[in-house]
């Protein structure tokens, strides 16, 4: 399963040079002061159920990471607490050398930050140079090829600061989760969708993705097991379907069957150790299970935390599986693709699927925001809001990611689960789909990640972001 804390390794730093007194140029004490001063307001201010940190306290002197020693001994530390990312702190100027070793020994996200330059003294004598600092730690990164993020030079209790290390955490949360992705990939695409064919090769090579095969034999035979000994489980999810959904004729019928096929496909996850699985839906599972339609048992699971693309699409589960991660598992995203024009605004584009929008998810006031289960499927609006829409997709071994940003607005009622989305501009949305490589499948995640998904593309040469 995806796992959504992070720890961040916290280094305050300063330049190798002489101590001076009090009042001069580039100071030790100065640098002690700020260094205690950003580490224990950092632990203090950001720490959560999610976020954790770990220091240099008791390395270097007074807690100041300046030369090849004491780097090795923050790195052995991370090693040992095994962080997620390392956030560089230029606490008078810094160290590049110092800097660069930790970074590229640990190899994780890297954030560098120098804090506002403010103090002078009356002579005219300043005791750090942070942010100067800043440009040789960078270069040296650079000359090591090692991708960095980082923050403005701001005060630590600044909302730019707390907007910028927030991010961070989500970007950490992103890479952390993608290397090594476990897919399940529950039978074999729909015969007529060439567009959603992937590389099982090139994932391994390029991300350390592993794909996990899991044949219809094996989901047929995990459903007869499930319905002999989850039966608690299953009535469980059979009631709550019954509770918090208007149904036709024709579903109740179904109700048992989808909540056994709920409760088997989170037991899959557990068995095979996966984060996200890539599932076909309308073609082979009808047939194998009598009709049965998984579309609301993949909304009904998504809200549980587990997460499955429709329609064998791998590219969109990796796509809902970094949103996810962004979020630091508090966001459901969405399996809406581009469908249809709005009638009468030009900018506004149906984001539709046939029912697996997760119920929370599900629009607060509306006559299309009562929940429907039609033939199984559901059928409401989603919530209001601001939506990042993206995916990931490749052409010729050039992987890419397109960040997009809507905004909801009123639309005419269709059935399925969907938004209706107004972009700044549909027909370059429209053009770039067009020409390529993407298709009309996109993830959607409420709250703009544009940021976060720029930033994590730099810890992934082979992953470029794409704009429009």
């Amino acid at each position: 399963m995806l796992d959504y804390n992070v720890k961040i390794g916290l280094v305050a730093m300063r330049r190798n040079t002489t101590d001076r007194p009090r009042g001069t140029f580039l100071t030790w004490y100065s640098a002690e002061q700020r260094g205690k001063r950003f580490v224990d307001y950092i632990e203090e201010h950001f720490s959560s159920d999610k976020v954790s940190f770990v220091d240099n306290k008791g390395i270097g002197i007074a807690d100041l990471v300046f030369d090849d020693a004491s780097a090795a001994e923050v790195i052995e530390r991370f090693r040992q607490e095994k962080v997620d990312a390392v956030m560089i702190i230029n606490c008078n100027f810094g160290n590049e050398e110092a800097a660069a070793d930790i970074a590229k020994a640990l190899g994780k996200p890297v954030l560098l930050w120098a804090p506002l330059d403010d103090e002078y003294y009356v002579d005219g004598m300043r005791p750090t140079d942070s942010q100067c600092g800043l440009f040789g730690v960078s270069r040296q990164m650079q000359r090591m090829h090692i991708p960095f993020s980082h923050l403005p030079c701001c005060r630590v209790e600044s909302d730019e600061f707390k907007e910028g290390l927030e991010s961070f955490i989500r970007v950490t949360c992103m890479v952390k989760n993608f290397t090594g992705l476990r897919i399940g990939q529950v039978g074999a695409r729909p015969a007529p969708f060439f567009s959603v064919i992937w590389n099982e090769g090139e994932l391994m090579e390029r991300f350390g993705v592993k794909i996990i095969p899991i044949n219809f034999a094996i989901i047929e035979q995990r459903m007869k097991t499930c319905a002999e000994t989850c039966g608690e489980e299953i009535a469980k999810v059979a009631d709550y379907i019954k509770a918090n959904y208007k149904m036709d004729d024709l579903t109740p019928a179904y109700v048992e069957r989808m909540a056994t096929m709920t409760v088997m496909y989170k037991n899959l996850f557990d068995e095979f150790h996966l984060d996200v699985i890539s599932a076909e839906c309308w073609t082979a599972t009808p047939v194998m299970f009598d009709g049965l339609a998984p579309c609301t048992v993949y909304g009904l699971l998504n809200d549980m935390g587990y997460l499955i693309s429709c329609e064998s699409d791998m590219h969109c589960a990796m796509t809902m599986a970094l949103l996810k991660c962004a979020t630091l598992g508090e966001g459901k995203p969405l399996f809406g693709e581009f469908t249809v024009r709005h009638p009468e605004n030009k900018n506004a584009e149906l984001l539709w699927h046939c029912g697996p929008f997760p119920l929370s998810q599900k629009a607060e006031s509306g006559v299309d925001s009562v929940a429907r289960l039609v033939n199984q499927r559901s059928w409401f609006r989603g919530k209001d809001g601001t939506y990042t829409v993206a995916r990931m997709d490749q052409e010729s071994g050039n992987y890419m990611i397109l960040p997009l940003l809507c905004h909801t607005t009123p639309g005419p009622q269709t059935h399925g689960t969907y938004i209706w989305g107004e972009f700044d501009d549909l027909q370059k949305v429209e053009d770039r789909l067009l020409d390529g490589p993407y298709i009309h499948h996109f993830v959607e995640m409420a709250g703009d990640y544009r940021r976060e998904i720029t930033e994590f593309c730099k810890y992934f040469p082979n992953l470029k972001v794409d704009k429009i």
